[in-house]
């Protein structure tokens, strides 16, 4: 059986119509900090569960649920997300993580590294700069490979 989860990132209060339909029918979502409000949570929540980490735009009342970084895990894999990868203090090899989610740049990362996937799913919210828009999803298998896979929302 293949598990969906959805991967997004610095929607900056946006939650753009193609992101709604790109994300339906995951599992679950991971939304990897820079919110920007909690109508973006209510939407994400309509879909599937939501665990999101804040980013460095999420200031308020709202934003002080979510915790700047965090440990879960989904289909017999541990994912660590945190907002911004320059920021990661942990080894997550030798703590046995699967997959790091991050955001922050707006720039798409699929990396491997020490068996330990780095996934940046891109941004979904406003454009900045000339970077797509983008977010991810990654079907996980109990004994198969991740396999992530990014949607350019300009293309949906």
């Amino acid at each position: 059986m293949t598990l969906r989860i959805g991967v997004i990132a610095d929607t900056h209060g946006l939650l753009r119509p193609e992101a709604v339909h790109c994300l339906a029918g995951v599992s679950h979502i991971i939304h990897a900090g820079d919110i920007g409000s909690q109508a973006v949570m209510d939407g994400l929540c309509r879909i599937a569960p939501v665990t999101a980490i804040r980013g460095n735009v999420d200031r308020g009342a709202w934003a002080e649920a979510f915790p700047e970084t965090l440990t879960l895990g989904l289909g017999g894999r541990r994912f660590y997300v945190l907002h911004d990868l320059k920021q990661l203090s942990i080894d997550p090899a030798e703590l046995g993580i699967d997959v790091v989610v991050s955001g922050h740049s707006h720039r798409v990362r699929i990396e491997t590294a020490e068996d330990v996937l780095y996934l940046n799913p891109g941004s979904a919210g406003k454009r900045r700069f000339a970077l797509p828009i983008t977010l991810a999803t990654l079907d996980i298998e109990r004994s198969g490979p991740l396999r992530p896979v990014i949607h350019d929302l300009d293309r949906t």
